[in-house]
C-alpha cells in the first residue's frame, strides 16, 4: 500500500513538472554518487529541478497522460527512457543549467570492469611503492627497476585504453598510485524542448539560422534564375539586370538625365576621383617611375657586321 501510494505521489510530481517546465535537459547517471546527486540538487536550487526514477515509471506515467491525445510531444520522450536517465527540468536558460552541471563533475578511481570513458598513462619515475608490489607491474609487463628502496617506472606506459573494458589488475595498480583517471558527473544526452533533439542544437545561433537562410536564398534564386521562372529570391537580380540595362542604353544613347546615369557618365570621364586610396597608392610610384625609365638613353644597337666574302661562289 505504502509503495502504491508513493507511485501515485510520483506519478502526480512528474505530470507537475511536465505542466510546469517547457524544457529539460535528459541526463546520464552513470556512476554519479548521491552526495554528487544531492550537491548538484542544491545548486540547481531555485534555477531547475532533478527528476529520477525508474524507466518503466517513468514510460508508464507518460503513457497515461498521452493516452487521450493531448501532449504528443510528451509521448517523444518514451524511446529515449533508456538507461540511467533522469531530468533537468527548467523555465531558465540552458546555458546557467549546463554550467552548474559541468561544476560538479568528480574525479573517480578506475573500477574493474568498466568501459574506459578516456585513456590513461602512467608516467615514467618512481611510484613510491615497495620492492613488494612488483607483482603488479609484472602482470602489466611495465618495466620497472629498484632505485633507493622503491619501484621506479622505467617509460611511460598506457594501462587503458579509452572505450575498453578496465581489467582487475589496471584498476588495483592505479589505486595503489592514488591516480583518479576518470571524471564522472551528470552527462547530457538530449534536450526536450516540445520534442527531444540532440545537444548540438545548443551550439546554433542566430548568425548559424541567418547563414543557412542566406545559403537556402542563394539557392532559390539560382534555380529560378537557371529554370527562366521568376520568383521573389530572384526579384533583386532581376532588377540588377534591367538597370545595368537601363544605363547601357543610356550610356549608348548619351542620355543623362537621370542621376544615376549622370554618376555612371562621370565615372567614365573621371576614373581617378573613384579610385579608391590603394589604387591611387599603387599608381603614383608606377608614375613616378616611368620618367626615369623614359629618361634613361635606350642602348643603341650595334652595327650588324657585313658578312665578307670568302671567295666561294655557289655556282663555280
Amino acid at each position: 500500500m505504502v509503495a502504491k501510494s508513493k507511485k501515485i505521489a510520483y506519478f502526480a510530481h512528474l505530470e507537475e513538472c511536465l505542466n510546469k517546465y517547457p524544457r529539460a535537459f535528459l541526463v546520464d547517471a552513470d556512476f554519479v554518487g548521491s552526495k554528487q546527486i544531492s550537491d548538484i540538487r542544491i545548486a540547481l536550487r531555485g534555477k531547475a529541478e532533478l527528476v529520477f526514477g525508474k524507466n518503466t515509471m517513468i514510460r508508464r506515467c507518460i503513457r497515461n497522460l498521452t493516452a487521450d491525445g493531448t501532449h504528443p510531444e510528451w509521448e517523444s520522450i518514451i524511446p529515449y527512457m533508456i538507461g540511467n536517465i533522469g531530468f533537468v527540468f527548467t523555465q531558465g536558460s540552458f546555458d546557467d543549467i549546463e554550467a552548474v552541471i559541468k561544476e560538479f563533475v568528480k574525479p573517480a578511481a578506475a573500477k574493474a570492469g568498466v568501459i574506459a570513458p578516456c585513456g590513461c598513462t602512467i608516467p615514467k619515475g618512481p611510484t613510491g611503492l615497495d620492492p613488494a608490489q612488483t607483482s603488479f607491474f609484472q602482470a602489466l609487463n611495465i618495466a620497472t627497476k629498484i632505485n633507493k628502496g622503491s619501484i621506479e617506472i622505467i617509460n611511460d606506459c598506457q594501462v587503458i585504453t579509452e572505450g575498453m573494458k578496465v581489467g582487475t589488475s589496471e584498476a588495483a595498480l592505479l589505486t595503489k598510485l592514488g591516480l583518479k583517471p576518470f571524471e564522472y558527473g551528470l552527462g547530457i544526452k538530449y534536450i526536450y524542448e516540445g520534442g527531444v533533439f540532440p545537444p548540438d542544437v545548443m551550439k546554433i545561433t542566430e548568425a548559424t539560422l541567418l547563414g543557412k537562410f542566406a545559403e537556402g536564398l542563394g539557392q532559390i534564386a539560382a534555380i529560378s534564375l537557371g529554370a527562366g521562372y521568376p520568383t521573389e529570391a530572384a526579384l533583386p537580380h532581376y532588377v540588377g539586370e534591367g538597370l545595368k540595362n537601363i544605363l547601357a542604353v543610356a550610356m549608348e544613347a548619351e542620355y543623362y538625365e537621370f542621376e544615376l546615369a549622370k554618376k555612371v557618365k562621370d565615372m567614365i570621364d573621371n576614373p581617378d576621383k573613384f579610385a579608391g586610396p590603394a589604387v591611387v597608392a599603387a599608381a603614383a610610384p608606377a608614375a613616378g617611375g616611368a620618367a626615369p625609365a623614359a629618361a634613361a638613353k635606350a642602348p643603341e644597337p650595334e652595327p650588324e657586321e657585313e658578312e665578307e666574302d670568302m671567295g666561294f661562289d655557289l655556282f663555280d
